[in-house]
């Protein structure tokens, strides 16, 4: 008499469908987190501006400090308005001879700080690598062999490689920032042959995507042009 094996249909029908359920998820959660962290950060932003600024008015002018609108009540956002104002009227004085001058001044205080030196310089130097109409910052995506050859990563070209580095090395390189996985803003710095890379056709943004998802969103094949 012999023994019929067991139906294992019904429980792997189960375990795929839990499969599929887990990948919902993850998906699910990959689109959604961005989205969530973005509106998050920026109501934070918006709620510490209006508060930190309604605290610079005058007592008189508090029930000024919100955006009345008819059906929809009180919309936060003044703070955010002022701090835009602010800005726009230092950028506006900084154009002009006094406010060229005060800056000057100002810097030459802060280098004189040992601590507060060091941090100025490196934010200065970032901000006006990103804001620079004539950067080539996170412009280029590109492929390194790293960190040995066989293996590749995704790069960011920063820039080319200038000063001591440069005046180092004997041949001509170019900065490569490369992201690490799913923190991109941490990652390694290297200087690499311009023919040692190969350059993608997506856009830093796709990048991006691909680093923070691990693999999981990849961007579609651009197609070669006729």
């Amino acid at each position: 008499m012999t023994q019929d094996a067991p139906d294992t249909t019904i429980s792997v029908q189960k375990v795929s469908f839990l499969g599929k359920l887990r990948s919902w998820f993850f998906t699910g959660l990959l689109v959604t987190a961005p989205v969530l962290l973005t509106l998050y950060i920026t109501w934070l932003v918006v709620d510490v501006l209006d508060s930190q600024v309604v605290n610079l008015l005058p007592a008189s002018w508090h029930e000024f400090s919100v955006l009345n609108v008819p059906i929809f009540g009180q919309i936060p956002g003044f703070g955010l308005l002022i701090g835009v104002i602010i800005i726009t009227l230092i950028g506006a004085v900084a154009a002009g001879f006094l406010g060229r001058w005060i800056i000057k001044l100002g810097e030459k205080v802060l280098n004189k700080m040992p601590v507060v030196r060091s941090i100025y310089s490196a934010f200065k130097q970032i901000l006006e690598t990103v804001l620079a109409s004539q950067s080539d910052a996170f412009r280029d995506v590109v492929l390194v062999q790293y960190p040995r050859e066989g293996l590749w990563v995704i790069g960011f070209v920063t820039g080319v490689t200038k000063g001591e580095v440069q005046d180092s090395i004997p041949i001509t390189t170019v900065n490569v920032f490369v992201p690490t996985t799913p923190n991109p803003t941490s990652g390694f710095l290297l200087f690499c042959p311009k023919d040692d890379l190969i350059y993608l056709k997506m856009t830093v943004e796709q990048a991006l995507k691909l680093v923070v998802s691990g693999g999981i969103v990849t961007p579609e094949t651009v197609p070669a042009k006729a």
